[in-house]
C-alpha cells in the first residue's frame, strides 16, 4: 500500500499562538482539525531556537552538537544524511515547497566535482529535498535571487518593479498614499501592497497544488510544505491586516525583576534593538494582532491544502522555534524561555493502531530530531541507528509508552556568533554557545564564557527568577551539568559503521578470522 507525507512547517509559530493550543481568540480551524484527528504533543521542544540549525535538526535527525550547523550560513556536511536521503532509498519522491534554510557546501561540491545545478547538486543544497520551489521569501534588494520565481509569479500577474517581493509583497501603502516599508514594525497595522491570492503563503498553497495535482498517482512521496509565515517582516494582506486588535492579543509574560542584575548573554539579548522595540506595549499591540493574521491566513490556506483528506498519507505539523514577541522584555528568538524553544507539534497517523489516539494530547518531552524516524518508519524504511539521534513517535500515536524509551529531559542548542551579542559582548564566535537542558521540573542552561542560568519551573513556571549562581540551589545545577555532560558523551559521532556490524567486530571475530594478538 501506497503511503504518503505531509511535512507542514511554519517559521516562528508560537505554540500558544493556535486556538488547539488554547489561545482565546485566534480560531485556527483546519490545524485544530489535524489535531482532532491525531495526536497534540504539548512538550515538544526545537533543537536550536534559531531557523538553519533547527531545520538542520529537523532534516537529519541529529543534534546541533552532532551534525555541526550551527547558525543559518552554516552548511551541512555533505556526508549528513537527511529526510530526502532515507526516503530516496525506499523509492519516495521528497519534495521541498517553500522555505528550508538549507545552504549550499559549494567548497565540498567543487572539490568532489559536483554541479551545483545538476539534480544531485540541487539536492544536496536543499537538504536532501528534490528541488520544486524554494521560497524563503526574505529578500531586500541587495541580495535577492536573480531566479526568484515569486517575482516571476508577480510580474506574470501585472505587478511591476525590479525586486516585486520587496516593492509589493513587503510593502504597504499608508493613509497618504505612500507606499512604506514592511521592515518599519510601525507600518504592521497596514494591509501589504500585495492582493491576498498573489502573498507569499497562497503562493506557496498554489505550488504544493500544482506539486500534488501533477504526480504520478504510482508514486510515493513526501511533501515538505515550508511556509515563511508568521516569521518577519510582519505584514498581511487585507482583509487579514485587520482581523484582530490590540485586546486579543496574550497578556505579556515579563517581570521587572529581570532587569535586575541580568544574566550578560540575556542582557545582551535584552538590548537589541527588537528587544527594546518589543518591550514597548506600543509595538506590541501594533505588531501581534498582524502576527495573528499571518497565523490565520496559514490556516485558511491549509484548509485549502487539506480538503479533501488524502488518503494513506501522515500528517506532521510544526514550527522550526517560537517568537518572544515582547515576552521577557524579548524580541526574536535565540534564547531559551518557553515561547522561543516550545514548538507545536501535531501528529496525524492514518493507520488504524492509531484510532485510539486520535484527539488526544500527549504530555511527554519530544523533539524535533524525532520526525526523521518517525516519517521514515511510516513509510516502511530503516531507521539508521548509527546516525538518528531521535525517536520515531509512531508507537505514540499508536498508543503505546515504552518506559524505557521514554524521555527524562529535553535539549536545545543556540550558537550566537552570528547575531549581535557576539560583537556588545566581545567574544571569539566559538565562544557563542549556549546548551539546555530541561526536565519536568528545572530548566539548566551551560553558557562557555559566563555563569550558568538555572530556573525552577515547579515554583516560577514563567521563567522570572534566574537561580544560576544562588548558593541554595549549587547541588541542582550540578546534577543538571552532569546530565548535561552525560548526554554530549553520547552523541553518535560514528556514523560510518553500521550499528549491527558493531556487535560482530571484537577478538572472537579476529581469532575466527586466524589474527592471533598475543597468544602464546
Amino acid at each position: 500500500m501506497r503511503k504518503n507525507i505531509l511535512f507542514i512547517m511554519c517559521d516562528q509559530l508560537r505554540a500558544d499562538y493556535l486556538s488547539c493550543y488554547g489561545h482565546p481568540f485566534l480560531e485556527t480551524p483546519n490545524i485544530d482539525r489535524l489535531a482532532e484527528r491525531g495526536v497534540r504533543f504539548s512538550s515538544a521542544y526545537c533543537q536550536a531556537p534559531l531557523c538553519g540549525p533547527s531545520r538542520a535538526s529537523f532534516y537529519t535527525g541529529r543534534y546541533l552538537a552532532s551534525h555541526g550547523a550551527l547558525v543559518n550560513a552554516d552548511p551541512l556536511k555533505l556526508g549528513e544524511l537527511s529526510l530526502g536521503d532515507y526516503l530516496k532509498k525506499i523509492n519516495y519522491r521528497t519534495v521541498l515547497v517553500g522555505k528550508s534554510e538549507a545552504r549550499a557546501n559549494q567548497d565540498a561540491l567543487a572539490r568532489l566535482r559536483i554541479d551545483q545545478r545538476s539534480n544531485l547538486g540541487q539536492r544536496l543544497a536543499q537538504g536532501g529535498f528534490e528541488h520544486y520551489e524554494h521560497f524563503a521569501g526574505i529578500y531586500p534588494d541587495e541580495i535577492v535571487p536573480d531566479d526568484l520565481a515569486y517575482n516571476d509569479y508577480l510580474r506574470s500577474n501585472g505587478y511591476d518593479g525590479e525586486n516585486l517581493w520587496e516593492s509589493w509583497a513587503n510593502s504597504a501603502y499608508d493613509v497618504n498614499s505612500k507606499k512604506v516599508s514592511g521592515w518599519q514594525m510601525r507600518n504592521a497595522n497596514l494591509p501589504a501592497a500585495v492582493a491576498e491570492e498573489h502573498s507569499e503563503t497562497a503562493f506557496t498553497t498554489d505550488r504544493a497544488l500544482e506539486f500534488l495535482s501533477g504526480v504520478d498517482p504510482n508514486d510515493q512521496w513526501c511533501l515538505h510544505l515550508s511556509y515563511i509565515k508568521p516569521h518577519w517582516p510582519y505584514l498581511v494582506p487585507a482583509p487579514y491586516h485587520s482581523l484582530y486588535c490590540k485586546d486579543q492579543i496574550l497578556p505579556v509574560v515579563r517581570n521587572p525583576d529581570e532587569l535586575q542584575a541580568p544574566h550578560p548573554v540575556f542582557k545582551a539579548f535584552h538590548e537589541q534593538t527588537y528587544s527594546q522595540n518589543f518591550s514597548r506595549d506600543e509595538v506590541r499591540e501594533r505588531v501581534i494582532p498582524t502576527y495573528m493574521g499571518l497565523i490565520k491566513q496559514c490556516d485558511d490556506q491549509l484548509g485549502v491544502l487539506l480538503d479533501p483528506w488524502f488518503e494513506n498519507t501522515i500528517f506532521v505539523f510544526t514550527a522550526d522555534h517560537g517568537d518572544y514577541l515582547g515576552d521577557h522584555w524579548l524580541g526574536e528568538k535565540d534564547l531559551f524561555h518557553e515561547p522561543s524553544v516550545r514548538i507545536p507539534l501535531i501528529v496525524c497517523d492514518p493507520e488504524t493502531d492509531a484510532e485510539s489516539t486520535r484527539g488526544t494530547v500527549n504530555h511527554e518531552f519530544v523533539e524535533s530530531v524525532d520526525i526523521v524516524p518517525t516519517m521514515v518508519e511510516f513509510a516502511g524504511g530503516n531507521i539508521c541507528k548509527q546516525r538518528m539521534e531521535g525517536q520515531s513517535l509512531l508507537p505514540l500515536t499508536r498508543g503505546i509508552l515504552d518506559q524505557d524509551n521514554k524521555r527524562e529531559y529535553t535539549i536545545s542548542q543556540i550558537d550566537y556568533s552570528d547575531r549581535g551579542p557576539r560583537v556588545s559582548l566581545n567574544l571569539h564566535p566559538y565562544d557563542c554557545r549556549a546548551h539546555m537542558i530541561r526536565t519536568k521540573n528545572w530548566k539548566y542552561i551551560l553558557h562557555e564564557k559566563f555563569s550558568p542560568q538555572l530556573f525552577d519551573l515547579k515554583n516560577d513556571p514563567e521563567e522570572f527568577y534566574d537561580l544560576g549562581t544562588d548558593p541554595e540551589y549549587q547541588a541542582v545545577g550540578k546534577e543538571m551539568h552532569e546530565q548535561l555532560f552525560t548526554w554530549f558523551r553520547e552523541r553518535l559521532i560514528r556514523t560510518e559503521m553500521e550499528h549491527d556490524f558493531l556487535f560482530e567486530m571484537g577478538v572472537e571475530r579476529d581469532e575466527k578470522m586466524g589474527i592471533l594478538i598475543g597468544h602464546w
